[in-house]
């Protein structure tokens, strides 16, 4: 009998979601039975991280168009909210969903699982294919209508009811505009429905929620599953020269991801200057986007390292809040300090201040003093530690990519 495919669309621009689709199809390799029922294929439309699935020997087609550089920058800063505007024009959706309805009818797949390729939740609309949504709950409309993290400072509950009201409304909004109003000329143009809010954009026949169900506590709606932490595991080597450092004084781990802003990056990073720790800092493509930016002797700026071990190392996370840097800062059991970019990050950032382990400095173009007093809280709190141990025990008990590969094989293996 002839295996089915699934098809598995990151957006390989994004670090965090290539890692997060190539654990999953890694965690389906080594499943008995899906092994034997699935074929694992994979498409891009961009270059930045094929390789992570190119190098655990997945297939993967490189659709036309490709993304730009520009186009890229494009879709961070709207998405940052640096940018008011329409993420994608209506010519550029269209050219990329002709040209994954023509690779998909071919292919058939038995679904398609994503987790922000902006086009292919159209393409499966056009085609009546299974989609498979990977998302965090801090997507989902009852967190936001809680107000997302921005108003747990706000205790008076009258006060707060409206301040999350506003908080769902301007961030819908928001993402409206960007994102789901772009994407709804294109369904129009294909005859199929439209999508109300982000809320049902990011709704699929089947919703894995990649963290563990203590991470927000919010009960899922139906078919959403709580799969567990889907952390980067690739095989990157540890340097010597960050084995063999100095354990003289606390150590750093400074991690935006791909995609922290370059400026206040560098605005973080030469603030390291004369403080009394070492900084791992794997940020090297994002340094090399800012003229004259000065590392301090005390930083070790490098390519991209196992984040899930050398986090390990560390004895405190500087992140910008990505879900990918939160669960492995939270997955080894330091406190963090986060920087978020965009709202999801904050949120994703509250989240670990409501544990008792994090404090979160509002983006701005100069936040180092916040985030250089905020560390020195941290490296002092004894509870901060504690409680930051304790959840990484929690989110030890989950395999994300085992109960993921689980979930698929009941959904699609009939």
């Amino acid at each position: 009998m002839s295996k089915k495919t699934l098809l598995f669309a990151p957006a390989a621009f994004n670090f965090a979601e290539t890692s997060r689709m190539v654990e999953i199809a890694k965690g389906i390799r080594d499943h008995e039975a899906a092994s034997q029922v699935f074929d694992i294929q994979f498409i891009t439309d961009s270059d930045d991280f094929e390789f992570l699935i190119v190098e655990e020997g997945f297939p993967c087609k490189q659709l036309q168009p490709r993304l730009t550089k520009a186009q890229i920058d494009h879709i961070a800063k709207v998405d940052k909210a640096e940018k008011f505007g329409f993420a994608f024009s209506k010519r550029e959706m269209i050219e990329k969903i002709d040209s994954e309805i023509e690779y998909l009818r071919g292919l058939k797949p038995a679904a398609v699982i994503t987790g922000s390729y902006v086009t292919i939740p159209v393409t499966c609309r056009v085609l009546n294919i299974p989609l498979v949504w990977v998302i965090q709950s801090t997507w989902l409309k009852d967190f936001f209508g809680r107000g997302a993290g921005f108003t747990d400072g706000i205790t008076f509950a009258p006060t707060k009811k409206i301040a999350d009201f506003l908080i769902l409304l301007l961030i819908n909004l928001w993402v409206y505009i960007g994102f789901v109003y772009p994407i709804n000329k294109a369904t129009r143009h294909y005859g199929v429905d439209g999508y109300k809010s982000i809320f049902d954009f990011w709704r699929g026949d089947l919703t894995l929620v990649a963290e563990p169900a203590e991470f927000t506590g919010i009960e899922l709606p139906p078919e959403h599953y709580y799969t567990g932490p889907l952390i980067a595991q690739h095989d990157f080597p540890i340097p010597d020269f960050i084995k063999n450092m100095p354990r003289d004084k606390p150590l750093i781990y400074f991690a935006m991801g791909s995609s922290g802003t370059p400026e206040i990056v560098a605005n973080i990073l030469e603030s390291f200057e004369g403080k009394p720790y070492r900084v791992i800092a794997p940020i090297k493509w994002l340094v090399e986007r800012v003229p004259n930016v000065k590392v301090p002797e005390n930083v070790i700026v490098t390519d991209w390292l196992p984040a899930h071990e050398v986090n390990k190392l560390a004895d405190l996370s500087v992140i910008h809040g990505g879900i990918g840097t939160v669960m492995t800062a939270a997955y080894a059991g330091k406190p963090v300090v986060g920087v978020g970019m965009q709202p999801e990050q904050n949120a994703n950032i509250a989240c670990l201040v409501r544990k008792g382990f994090a404090i979160r400095v509002p983006k701005s173009r100069n936040p180092s003093s916040k985030v250089q007093k905020a560390i020195q809280l941290l490296l002092s709190d004894d509870e901060a530690r504690r409680k930051a141990k304790a959840f990484a025990k929690i989110m030890a008990q989950w395999n994300g990519p085992k109960v993921t590969a689980q979930l698929l094989y009941e959904k699609f293996s009939e």
